[in-house]
């Protein structure tokens, strides 16, 4: 088996709702995204010969997914009140919302899916929230 593993990242505000801590509070990361694809065969064809996929395409597909979350204020769909993103839209503020508490394995997940979706054979996908602390989703089990 063959694995390659390509990172991109961006800067982002987030808050976990209904969390009895400092994260329940707006706050911003510069979060760390680390793919690994896989696969058992390399290519054949003149141009990638020899590759399991060309570097430059992984990290333009796994850029593709990332830059939409760039300097946004990430939050969970139905945790700010329709006044709050009145306010925030009104101020012409970059939001993202998601249907999942914005944590790191949450993110790790998310990544995963969205690369398989491009095609890509996902091994591992793993989000850095902090340079210490990081998760990581395999889609096992």
């Amino acid at each position: 088996m063959y694995y390659l593993k390509a990172e991109a990242s961006f800067d982002a505000a987030h808050f976990l709702a209904n969390y009895n801590g400092k994260c329940r509070n707006i706050h911003g990361h510069h979060w760390l995204v680390q793919v690994r694809v896989c696969g058992e065969a390399l290519q054949t064809d003149a141009q990638e010969c020899g590759m399991l996929v060309d570097f430059s395409t992984l990290k333009k597909a796994l850029k593709s997914v990332v830059t939409p979350l760039d300097h946004t204020l990430i939050y969970q769909t139905g945790t700010l009140r329709d006044k709050t993103l009145e306010a925030l839209e009104e101020e012409d503020f970059s939001l993202t919302a998601v249907s999942f508490r914005p944590t790191a394995e949450n993110f790790a997940q998310y990544f995963y899916t969205r690369m398989q979706e491009l095609g890509y054979q996902v091994a591992e996908a793993t989000v850095y929230e902090t340079p210490n602390n990081c998760a990581s989703y395999t889609g096992e089990g």
